[in-house]
């Protein structure tokens, strides 16, 4: 609130009517400043907009970790292995069939290397300008691929070591470095990709038109134009089966052999195994999860809803019905049946169950001893058709029931526009007490400062009077 110093004056200068216009400023804001006022109210919506974002994010989670339970693919786990991983590892995706091959591989894919002949060290090479061309090399031949290749010119007073970092900011397709012998210095190009369609060719026009004359810009052309020979780019070769003879620009096969990926580590002297299996693991993991993404939201909940007796707090959300009806619907959806016909019909029938505070705790022997059984168990999951077209196992109910809860028009979106509409409605209310806050304050400002010019002008006749009466006093004595 603004204050000035003059007015009082005229009330004799012992009024503190800054203090007086405060204090009735200050009793009409009273609505948003008192304890549970505006601004706490405003405090306590916005902590349960955050709260049920954090909730929602928990829900999500659980939802996710059911779609791994309600999913068919999510069943086929497989797990690849290798005899030799340090020479050759292995992945697979799930539904891969069970399978075993051998992998020899002779070589691996390299990128083409090339280095031109020693010049001086430190001295300018020519002027002109270098184009490098990617393709491949195959019987002394070059056949040029079908990107550009960008010219980079090369002024008369530029080193190898000025041509170096030309080429390697023109983003050619190799790297440039310089190699230091007893000859001088050379310029060495690398390929940055492996594989025989990522090699080079380096093409030179030297300024004084002669690339024969040894000398110039020319001098970059033996080593780095002909044929690099053993140095090529080349492809990865591997035999599988000692059948089948499989190459990559890489040295990772893909579907080589259907839903396997191999990498090639190391040449290999004896063939190595790669072995495809079922991966029963997997699935445990999927139930261990989805336990922990349920009891996570169910925690939450429950601390969020509590009452404690003994120091007479509640949760954030203690005494919220909505929120008390999210918890009883993911407990309900959690304990529902499954139309299986098999051994498992419900959760706690493969050692999930609930405990006190509605926890689902995992009997790990219970557990291990129904994952024996995966068709049964996978059937709880998805329900009696295997599919999951129909939402009638346990985790397509629970993925159906939260899917409904996170829609754009689910519980958490509704609740969201509620809780927000409820700040927008308590922002216009403070907004309007300000103004009336300011309105009296303006008011109460207008009114002291009047009384005060009044009594400014009553205190000036009043010493005017006295003046008067004094003089005629002396006259008459």
């Amino acid at each position: 609130m603004a204050s000035f110093s003059s007015i009082g004056v005229g009330l004799g200068g012992s009024v503190d009517v800054n203090g007086l216009i405060k204090a009735s400023v200050d009793a009409v804001k009273l609505p948003i400043t008192r304890a549970n006022g505006l601004n706490d109210q405003a405090k306590f919506t916005e902590a349960k907009i955050s709260t049920f974002g954090k909730l929602q994010s928990l829900v999500s989670s659980l939802q996710s970790a059911a779609g791994r339970l309600s999913s068919v693919t999510g069943w086929n786990a497989v797990s690849a292995s290798s005899s030799n991983d340090k020479a050759v590892s292995a992945t697979a995706i799930g539904g891969t069939v069970e399978t075993t091959f051998s992998v020899e591989v002779s070589a691996l894919a390299k990128a083409q290397v090339a280095t031109s002949d020693a010049l001086t060290s430190n001295t300018a090479v020519g002027a002109g300008s270098l184009k490098i061309e990617l393709g491949r090399w195959s019987g002394g031949s070059f056949t040029p691929g079908t990107g550009s290749a960008p010219d980079i010119a090369i002024s008369a007073t530029d080193t190898l070591a000025d041509i170096a970092g030309k080429i390697n900011g023109a983003n050619a397709g190799v790297t440039a470095t310089i190699v230091t012998d007893v000859s001088g210095q050379r310029l060495m190009l690398r390929g940055k990709n492996t594989g025989e369609d990522a090699g080079f060719r380096l093409a030179v026009t030297d300024a004084d038109g002669n690339l024969g004359d040894g000398v110039g810009l020319s001098r970059l052309v033996n080593g780095l134009a002909a044929d690099p020979g053993v140095n090529a780019a080349a492809n990865a070769t591997a035999r599988i089966n000692g059948l089948f003879d499989v190459t990559s620009a890489t040295n990772t096969f893909e579907n080589a052999v259907a839903g396997v990926t191999f990498k090639a580590s190391q040449v290999t002297t004896a063939p190595v195994d790669i072995t495809v299996v079922k991966d029963g693991s997997t699935v445990k993991k999927n139930v261990e999860d989805f336990v922990i993404a349920y009891n996570a939201a169910n925690q939450a909940l429950n601390e969020l809803t509590k009452y404690d007796k003994a120091t007479g707090t509640g949760g954030l959300l203690q005494g919220d019905s909505t929120a008390v009806a999210l918890q009883n619907q993911l407990r309900n959806v959690v304990q529902s049946m499954s139309s299986s016909t098999g051994p498992y019909q419900t959760l706690s029938s493969i050692g999930l169950g609930i405990v006190q505070g509605g926890d689902l705790s995992i009997d790990g022997s219970k557990l291990d001893a129904a994952l024996k059984n995966p068709d049964a168990v996978k059937a709880l999951f998805i329900g009696a058709d295997g599919s999951a077209a129909t939402a009638d196992g346990v985790a397509e109910k629970i993925k159906t029931a939260t899917s409904q809860l996170l829609d754009s028009a689910g519980f958490f979106a509704s609740k969201d526009k509620q809780l927000k509409a409820v700040l927008e409605r308590n922002a216009k209310e403070v907004a309007r007490i300000n103004d009336r806050a300011d309105g009296t304050e303006a008011l109460l400002k207008a009114r002291y400062t009047a009384l005060d010019s009044q009594m400014s002008r009553l205190n000036a006749l009043n010493a005017y009077i006295g003046q008067q009466v004094t003089a005629w006093n002396n006259q008459k004595g």
